[in-house]
């Protein structure tokens, strides 16, 4: 322990030194063997100040491009992106800017919350990766950007459909036939066949279909007697309609039993 402590002091001791340096090419090496050697926050904090002074020099591009892979590793995922966008912006054609256009992506993708969170930043990461796809078509990166954006997507999916069954929760919660009964499980149809039409081949396709089916028929169930007969008739159609695509799905018999109860009133 009394070793690793005076490593350590010493580690620390020759980083202030070099920090306080004006020596900037030796402060590069530094940074750059301290990246090398895992040390991200320190190399972080020199290239931070060394940004400004290469600024125009042969290893100007370098410099932003390794505090911008600094950030990344150290976990910094916000930085990253800015500082790649930096990049981008200030060398569109340099020597790192494919790998640049790439991170802003993923540093974005690193920093996306979970499903039930504002998605603000997956937007942003799938908009990235796609204006990486289209710029390095031939990328050797491509297929790792092409995942990220399916990923990214299914939690786009996700967030709708964790709306959509929460509409249909609160459906009944209010008590039976009144505006906001209605109006949760109208949201929760309107929600789930939204995401269908812009997740065409969402791998939870089954699970939005069979929210509409419950909730057309949990529509006609607290309708008012004017529109009972009608909404009966939607949802015993949306019924078939779901065994038809999914002739092997668990919910067939839920489906069977909602056409059963419909039939009782349509038939009437």
């Amino acid at each position: 322990m009394l070793c690793m402590a005076t490593l350590l002091s010493g580690c620390a001791s020759e980083f202030n030194k070099v920090y306080k340096s004006a020596d900037s090419t030796y402060k590069y090496e530094f940074a750059k063997q301290c990246f090398a050697m895992g040390k991200y926050q320190q190399a972080s904090s020199l290239l931070q100040d060394l940004v400004l002074i290469q600024k125009g020099r042969d290893n100007a591009q370098e410099c932003l491009y390794l505090l911008g892979m600094a950030q990344y590793c150290n976990k910094d995922y916000e930085s990253a992106s800015a500082t790649f966008k930096k990049y981008y912006s200030s060398y569109p054609k340099g020597l790192f800017a494919e790998q640049a256009s790439f991170y802003i992506g993923q540093s974005l993708y690193r920093s996306a919350p979970e499903p039930r969170l504002d998605q603000t930043p997956t937007v942003g990461a799938i908009n990235a990766y796609q204006q990486f796809l289209d710029i390095y078509p031939d990328s050797e990166l491509r297929s790792v950007a092409q995942q990220r954006l399916f990923d990214l997507q299914d939690n786009l999916v996700q967030k709708e459909y964790l709306s959509a069954e929460l509409y249909y929760n609160l459906g009944g919660y209010f008590g039976n036939i009144n505006s906001n009964t209605e109006s949760n499980y109208e949201a929760c149809i309107i929600t789930a066949q939204n995401a269908l039409k812009n997740y065409p081949f969402s791998k939870i396709r089954e699970k939005f279909s069979v929210l509409i089916m419950k909730s057309k028929f949990e529509l006609a169930e607290n309708s008012s007697e004017e529109k009972k007969l009608d909404r009966y008739r939607d949802a015993e159609d949306e019924c078939y309609g779901f065994l038809n695509e999914y002739p092997e799905s668990s919910e067939c018999s839920t489906a069977e039993k909602l056409i059963a109860k419909c039939k009782k009133v349509t038939k009437e």
